[in-house]
C-alpha cells in the first residue's frame, strides 16, 4: 500500500524513525519488501534521479508497482530523493510518487525559499508531500557534491523562518552527517543540540537525517578481505537513532550501507567462485542479505513491529 510520508510521520514522531531506503535495481527492490514485512515496519523507498536515469524512469517505477502487488501487506511511501526543480515537477505529474525532495540547499537562502515554495504549491496541489534542506552535508552522493570545508549546519533561526515561509512538510538538517563512507574523524558525533533547538522552535514538526548510514566495521574488513580498497570508512552510530527520534526525527536516511551489502556479496562470490558466470548466484544471495540488513536497521530505528498499528491508521494513496 502506497501511502504518503506525511501520514508515516504523524504515526512516527517522537517515538520512532522511519528508515527511507535507496533503490536502484530488482534485487535490491525485492529485498527490501522482504526485510521490511520481516520486520513488521513501514518504510519509504526512495528513488534518486541518478536511479531514475540509470535504465529508465519507468522501469523503478514498474518494479516497485509489482512490488506492491506481490507483497500487499507493505506499507510504504515513495520518495524522489535529491532532486532538482525540474525532476520534482516532474514525478509530481507523473502521479506515481507520493512524496518529493526538492534539494536547494546549495543556493543562497532566500533562492532557497522561492524555489521550494514554488515545489510546495506544484506538489501540494496534487496531494504530493514535500521534504526540503537547509544547511549542507558534506561529502558525495550521486551528483550532490560537498567539500567537507563548505559544510554548514543548519541554523535552528533559520529554519524556523525557512518551513514558515515555504509550508514544506518535513526539513532535512545538517547535524554533522555526511552523504557517502567517510563519515567521521576521531571523536566526532552528531550536534544534538541543533535538533534540540530546531525540535523547540518547530515542535511536531518531522526533521530528516540524510547521511545516516553506520558503515559497519565488519562489512569494511569483508570487502577489503576480498580485494576491495575502503580505507578509514566510519559511519554514524546506530544508538544514536533512538535520541534523535525523540528529538523530531522521523525519517533516517541510508543508501551507503545498503551498497556496501552488496558490494560485500558480490566481490565475495567472485572470490569464491571464479568459475561462476551466472549473475543470478549473487542475486540470490545478495537479495537474502540485503531483506536481513534493513530487518536489523528497523530495529534499531525502532520501526520494527510497526506495521499493523500504522495500517489501521493510513488509507492509500
Amino acid at each position: 500500500m502506497i501511502v504518503t510520508t506525511k501520514e508515516l510521520f504523524a504515526h512516527a514522531y517522537g517515538r520512532y524513525a522511519i528508515g527511507a531506503y535507496n533503490i536502484n535495481n530488482l534485487e535490491q527492490c525485492m529485498g527490501l519488501f522482504q526485510g521490511n514485512l520481516e520486520s513488521r515496519a513501514p518504510f519509504i523507498i526512495q528513488i534518486s534521479k541518478g536511479a531514475r536515469s540509470y535504465t529508465h524512469k519507468k522501469m523503478l517505477e514498474a518494479l516497485i508497482r509489482t512490488a506492491n502487488e506481490i507483497f500487499p501487506d507493505a506499507v510504504f511511501a515513495v520518495h524522489l530523493d535529491h532532486g532538482d526543480e525540474a525532476t520534482c515537477y516532474d514525478c509530481i505529474e507523473s502521479g506515481f510518487y507520493s512524496s518529493v525532495m526538492i534539494d536547494a540547499s546549495g543556493e543562497p537562502f532566500e533562492k532557497n525559499v522561492e524555489i521550494t515554495r514554488r515545489v510546495v504549491e506544484a506538489a501540494h496541489a496534487k496531494g504530493v508531500v514535500v521534504e526540503a534542506e537547509l544547511g549542507q552535508l558534506g561529502g558525495v552522493e550521486e551528483h550532490v557534491s560537498v567539500a567537507e570545508s563548505d559544510a554548514k549546519l543548519t541554523d535552528p533561526a533559520q529554519a524556523e523562518e525557512f518551513v514558515k515561509r515555504t509550508g514544506c512538510d518535513s526539513l532535512a538538517c545538517a547535524i554533522g552527517t555526511s552523504h557517502g563512507a567517510y563519515k567521521f574523524s576521531g571523536t566526532q558525533s552528531l550536534h544534538f543540540e541543533v535538533l534540540e533547538e530546531i525540535q523547540k522552535r518547530l515542535p511536531g514538526f518531522p526533521l530528516v537525517m540524510h547521511g545516516s548510514s553506520s558503515v559497519p566495521k565488519e562489512e569494511v574488513d569483508r570487502i577489503n578481505a576480498a580485494g576491495g580498497r575502503l580505507k578509514g570508512a566510519k559511519g554514524v552510530d546506530e544508538g544514536q537513532f533512538a535520541r534523535a527520534a525523540k528529538l523530531g526525527v522521523t525519517k533516517v536516511n541510508i543508501d551507503t550501507d545498503g551498497r556496501l551489502v552488496w558490494c560485500r556479496v558480490h566481490r565475495e562470490s567472485f572470490r569464491d567462485q571464479p568459475e561462476n558466470f551466472d549473475l543470478r548466484s549473487p542475486g540470490k544471495v545478495f537479495m537474502k542479505e540485503y531483506a536481513k540488513f534493513i530487518a536489523h536497521k528497523n530495529q534499531v530505528l525502532g520501526s520494527a513491529g510497526r506495521l499493523d498499528e500504522v495500517r489501521a491508521l493510513v488509507r492509500p494513496r
